[in-house]
């Protein structure tokens, strides 16, 4: 099968650029940041890397050739096969140049075999994440079986991947909002409308690539936490905290229960998403999420993967500068006893010192005259230190900031590799390149080889500026200045209290942990936290909701360094620190559970929806219109037209109102058009928003918008689909056929 192929080679390409590039990579897991020895099996961190790499760009060059060739009947079949063999032909090309050249290392088996740990992670990551992923979206038989918590925001996804199978939607156009510009990131759903169209079934076209980017996002995430503290079990708790979500939710819940209600029955059959703050019954914060976003599940790992990447140049610069402090420390103690390095000024004519004196310059320092009798102080002795603290950024900004070292280039093609690879994700899920590029800025900031964390940031920039420029009118966000996220209080305090509620006792574990953490840790902490103010101060769209992916990536982060004080806690031989680490992972994690349950609960069968997918009017939309053709409809949400790939005119408003389309104009017209009084006003409003189809059926006849002249349309246009009767009829009209 074609789309099988697709995904292997794609993988293939990518083990052969990874090691084109990367010959070491498999070695990374051996090492930690700090250059210490650790056990780590090699495959969680070199198989997650091919994905990326091997899915991201080949997807984007089968658009760029599919959007080439469209006019050409099966063009993006052709665009397939050329890519596909391109991809195919090089990969074997590069692995064997490099074997003929010697270069070809491949893994000591040693380093492949996981650990009896590894083994049981990577299982229950696997049966977390298909538990999840099949329970909300899978088609048994004819019947396509949708998740109640999923199937809002899948309508505009499986739209839009319906769209790109059918090999119609370019130019690319919003699925409920066709006719304008394509602000929604686009490319997880191309992805798996391709590989429906390469002959994969819909259901797993769509779950095999979640799968394996949530997967490889947890492998990563225990590859990148093992290293960052030298310890296994710190990746496995931070797989754990990134899966349950810490919060105060279930136990208010619990709380709430009448004295007769068993709590292990209110624990485990409840099904309605369970928040206290504004919007968390939406499911807003727990798993559910990565079921009804799976774009943001396949691409998070990407982020974790480009920290791998950058995060040494952090411990090349702390461990830099703790040397020449030291040395600078030791040269002043031993050659000039008690004589203060940090000088800002000096008595009499010698020569005024300023900044740092290292190491270096010892030798130029003048003479210190002896006191004579009598005197009640030395000339020439410094008249005042500087406080510590100065002596500490004089010392960064000499020796850092303005250091050569601070600057100079350690790897340019993996800074530009990961530059493109941020940037190529810019429409695949935006947020995760803005994340990446906020905690990147924080770590260069304190990291040698600057000029690596630059040319990542201008590749993916400028990457995402061209594709904005290729795929939007006008400007792709709306930057503003938005102070305390969706908090009921936009106040200091109210903020500081929705916070509480929202985090749970992570709040407390992260504050903890950023104390006892060396400064590696502090570091890394404060990058951390960078999506999250960003979240609660700035708002790029009209609904600043969305800015929720930016605190969830930043909890996901944070969940590292609570593991790792939660492994220091249980490293005690104290029975009561150790019980106290038992005890505080079961609360972080208690509320996450729940929601899990809750998930499951939700998306039981006799709650989903089903469609048939082999309903009439799905297939008479799919073989008779394209993406170019726009439907006058109801604002649908997920029905058999919208899974026929229609192009909405104004479908369910919230989500092209998210993303910042002028959903209240389209509103107005509609109202106008299902109301015209004579086929000449149809005929005039129908031409000037470019619609093809109209339709009408038991929303438009109980729509308390508009009351719709159904008479009129029949006696403008040609019907060319009907079904059922009365009240539930549905009949498709064809504008290009005029009865009038």
């Amino acid at each position: 099968m074609l789309g099988i192929l697709y995904l292997i080679i794609a993988v293939f390409w990518g083990s052969a650029i990874c090691g084109l590039l990367f010959p070491d990579m498999a070695d990374w897991a051996g090492r930690t940041f700090r250059g210490e020895k650790i056990k780590l099996c090699s495959l969680f961190m070199v198989v997650p890397a091919w994905v990326y790499t091997g899915l991201i760009p080949m997807t984007w060059l089968v658009y760029i050739f599919s959007y080439t060739l469209r006019r050409l009947d099966n063009g993006m079949m052709y665009a397939n096969l050329a890519v596909m063999g391109v991809f195919l032909v090089s990969g074997i090309v590069i692995y064997i140049v490099r074997g003929m050249q010697r270069e070809l290392h491949l893994p000591k088996a040693k380093t492949m075999v996981p650990s009896v740990g590894e083994i049981a992670f990577f299982v229950l990551v696997l049966y977390l994440t298909v538990r999840l992923f099949w329970t909300t979206f899978r088609i048994e038989g004819n019947t396509l079986y949708v998740g109640l918590s999923v199937f809002s925001d899948f309508s505009p996804h499986l739209g839009m991947i319906r769209s790109f199978s059918s090999g119609h939607n370019f130019p690319t156009v919003y699925s409920h909002f066709a006719g304008a510009d394509i602000k929604y990131h686009f490319m997880f759903q191309f992805l798996v409308g391709n590989l429906e169209y390469l002959g994969l079934r819909l259901d797993l076209a769509f779950n095999i690539p979640s799968l394996a980017g949530m997967v490889s996002t947890f492998l990563l995430l225990y590859v990148f936490a093992a290293k960052l503290f030298g310890r296994r079990a710190v990746g496995y708790l931070a797989g754990l905290l990134f899966a349950f979500r810490s919060s105060w939710s279930v136990f208010r819940y619990l709380a709430q229960r009448s004295p007769g209600e068993s709590l292990w029955k209110a624990f485990t059959e409840n099904s309605e998403f369970i928040g206290y703050t504004p919007n968390e019954n939406w499911g807003l914060w727990n798993l559910n999420v990565y079921c009804n976003q799976r774009h943001l599940a396949f691409t998070l790992g990407v982020l974790l993967f480009v920290l791998i990447l950058f995060t040494p140049h952090l411990y090349a610069m702390v461990g830099r500068l703790r040397l020449e402090w030291e040395n600078i420390k030791k040269a002043e103690k031993n050659d000039r006893g008690k004589r203060p390095l940090f000088l800002r000024k000096e008595r009499g004519d010698e020569k005024t010192l300023k900044g740092i004196v290292t190491e270096d310059n010892l030798d130029v320092l003048p003479e210190q005259p002896k006191k004579a009798a009598g005197d009640d102080e030395m000339v020439g002795v410094p008249e005042e230190e500087d406080p510590q603290i100065q002596k500490h950024i004089k010392f960064f900004l000499r020796r850092s900031l303005f250091a050569v070292a601070g600057w100079k280039f350690a790897n340019p093609v993996a800074a530009v590799f990961a530059g493109v690879l941020l940037g190529a994700l810019s429409f695949w899920n935006g947020a995760v390149t803005i994340a990446a590029l906020l905690v990147l800025f924080i770590m260069a900031a304190v990291s040698d080889h600057r000029l690596d964390f630059l040319v990542a940031a201008i590749f993916a920039v400028g990457l995402a500026l061209l594709q904005s420029m290729a795929f939007i009118d006008g400007s792709a966000v709306s930057t503003s200045f938005y102070y305390g996220f969706i908090s009921e209080n936009r106040t200091v305090f109210g903020v500081i209290d929705y916070i509480f509620r929202l985090t749970g006792p992570a709040l407390f574990v992260t504050a903890a942990a950023f104390i006892l953490l060396d400064v590696h840790g502090r570091i890394m902490t404060a990058a951390f936290a960078a999506p999250f103010l960003f979240a609660f101060h700035m708002s790029l769209t009209t609904d600043v909701t969305v800015n929720h992916k930016y605190i969830m990536i930043s909890m996901m982060l944070f969940g590292i360094v609570e593991a790792y004080l939660l492994v220091r806690m249980w490293e005690q031989k104290k029975i009561a620190v150790r019980v106290a680490a038992v005890g505080l992972v079961c609360l972080l994690t208690v509320t996450g559970i729940f929601d899990y349950i809750t998930v499951l609960n939700r998306n039981q069968k006799q709650n989903n929806l089903a469609f048939d997918t082999q309903a009439p009017v799905t297939a008479w939309i799919r073989e008779n219109a394209t993406a170019q053709d726009i439907f006058l409809t109801s604002n649908y949400a997920l029905n058999n037209v919208v899974l026929g790939g229609a192009m909405l005119y104004n479908g369910w408003q919230y989500f092209a109102w998210s993303a910042g389309y002028d959903t209240a104009y389209r509103d107005g017209q509609v109202c106008l058009m299902y109301e015209a009084e004579s086929p000449q006003e149809l005929a005039e409003l129908v031409a000037k928003n470019n619609i093809r189809y109209i339709i009408v059926d038991h929303d438009n006849r109980t729509s308390a918008d508009y009351e719709v002249r159904e008479d009129v349309i029949a006696a403008a246009y040609e019907p060319v689909y009907t079904q059922d009767a009365g009240d539930w009829k549905l009949t498709i009209y064809d504008v290009q056929k005029p009865l009038f």
